[in-house]
Parts: C-alpha cells; structure tokens; sequence
C-alpha cells in the first residue's frame, strides 16, 4: 500500500506554525524543533495508516469521517479526513483545549 498524498488546510499549516513558535519561545529551539519533527513523523504515519485514527472526534462534533493522531511525545492532535486521492489536514490542536470550539472556526 502506498501513502495518499497530505493536503494540509491553510490553517492547519498556521497551527504548526504557532504550535512551533510557542515551543521556541518558552522551551527553546531544540525542543521546537524537535516538536517540528515528530509532527512529521505523524504526519507521514498517517499518509501511510489512515485508518488508525481515532474517530471519537467525529461522533462528538457530527463530522463524518474525522480522524485524529496525537503528535507523539507532545500534546497535540493532527485532525484529518481520508478522501479517495488524498488525506485532507484539517487542524493541529493541543490536546486540552476546547476541541470543539476550535473546530468550527473556519
């Protein structure tokens, strides 16, 4: 089997982004980097392993299909939807915030 392409949403690449400044900001570039790194080590885990997400998120915000992968080692959650041709990249989260309030930002 081989992996689907991602395509990342513009906010899901902000996410990163600010997910990635905090760390550098209060934790220092290594651990940023590092964060950097596990976030695409998940990131190619789920273009080869769909299906291994978590689906609770989308029972709880009645959106078919969500799935979602923790970053290993750091506290956020990569939230995506399997399509036929691609893996959509929907959000990047800490894992306490307020999940469903976040995902209805636009």
């Amino acid at each position: 089997m081989s992996a689907k392409p991602l395509a990342p949403r513009e906010r899901a690449l902000r996410d990163v982004e600010e997910a990635a400044l905090y760390y550098a900001r209060e934790a220092g570039e290594k651990i940023a980097l590092a964060f950097v790194d596990a976030a695409e080590t998940t990131y190619r885990a789920i273009a080869a392993y769909p299906a291994l997400g978590s689906t609770r998120y989308a029972y709880e915000l009645g959106i078919p299909d969500l799935r979602c992968r923790q970053v290993k080692r750091f506290p956020y959650l990569i939230f995506y939807i399997e399509r036929d041709d691609r893996i959509e990249i929907w959000r990047l989260l800490h894992a306490k915030s307020d999940i469903p309030a976040w995902m209805q930002e636009p």
